[in-house]
């Protein structure tokens, strides 16, 4: 479909055998080839996650077994901290948001941790989703696990859970986005400052309609052991998109109205876009950095001249 959609934009001039040989290849034998370099690339990250104890018995526990997955609305929510190795003072958080049937994502910069920022992102992300909230899962930080989003929760009806402690698999499908919607695009550096919440929160709108939209997603449709081996099936490939449009539970207002935000897009265009936004928010980070050491050493330097007349 992607094809598709570049050549209707006169993005792509291609032949008819390299056409054939783009819509016929898996994306198993994409990922094998690529294995290679993406290994070169990989970062591993500490969490700096910490659990909070209000309200924990009043807010159920749900693993990742326990949501029936065939009606959208049902979201996992997690925070992705930009700290970029120092935790000292306060730094940007990624507030992520999947659903879990249809695998939509839709993601928020915000200023820190604090409740009315995370509760702000979340107002946020239901209005952009393309069918209504039913249910939110958390772990168990005290930026989920706090009065004022419980008390919301129970006056619309919205169901709320959490994880079990320590057990990342019971958030399976937004600890996977975490790094293909978040750490993919905007890497591991510390993000703090007005400007650079800013350009985030306009990649992420972008990034928004380029994975929702244009990027298909596989779903675990079952599992079974044979001896010491598991033996996964999965479903068609499909664009959340897709997945929203073929679901019985969306209204029909809401897929016309995806419809056309789609007849709309260009995928290519979108691509440059969100490129422009990750080097602008490269070279504010970078910047930021230079100064930042370069008052370190002036620092330093009038502390040695000090040091030196006191001798």
């Amino acid at each position: 479909e992607l094809i598709v959609k570049l050549q209707q934009h006169k993005e792509l001039d291609i032949d008819k055998e390299p056409r054939q040989k783009l819509l016929r290849i898996s994306a198993a034998t994409i990922d094998r080839l690529l294995l290679k370099e993406r290994k070169k690339l990989r970062i591993k990250n500490r969490s700096r996650t910490k659990p909070g104890t209000l309200l924990k018995h009043q807010i159920p526990i749900r693993t990742f077994s326990e949501w029936d997955e065939g009606k959208p609305g049902f979201m996992e929510i997690d925070l992705v901290g930009h700290e970029g190795g120092d935790a000292s003072g306060e730094y940007i958080q990624s507030l992520n948001c999947v659903d879990v049937c249809t695998g939509w994502t839709e993601t928020f910069a915000v200023r820190n941790k604090a409740q009315i920022w995370v509760f702000g992102g979340i107002e946020d992300m239901r209005v952009r989703l393309p069918f209504d909230l039913l249910g939110i899962d958390s772990d168990n930080g005290s930026e989920f696990i706090n009065d004022h989003l419980f008390r919301f929760c129970k006056k619309e009806e919205i169901t709320f859970t959490r994880s079990r402690a320590y057990r990342k698999n019971d958030s399976c499908h937004v600890e996977q986005k975490n790094y293909t919607a978040v750490r993919q695009y905007v890497g591991y550096f510390r993000y703090d400052t007005e400007e650079e919440l800013k350009v985030m929160n306009e990649l992420y709108r972008n990034l928004s309609f380029y994975l929702n939209y244009f990027h298909p997603v596989m779903k675990l449709k079952s599992k079974e052991r044979i001896g010491s081996r598991v033996k996964k099936r999965y479903d068609i490939p499909g664009t959340p998109y897709q997945r929203v449009l073929e679901s019985p539970e969306v209204p029909d207002q809401y897929k016309e109205k995806i419809k056309q935000v789609y007849a709309g897009l260009n995928p290519a265009e979108l691509h440059r876009e969100i490129t422009r936004l990750q080097n602008k928010l490269l070279k504010i980070t970078l910047t930021k950095k230079e100064k930042r050491n370069l008052s370190i050493k002036k620092c330093s330097s009038i502390k040695t001249q000090a040091e030196t007349c006191n001798y």
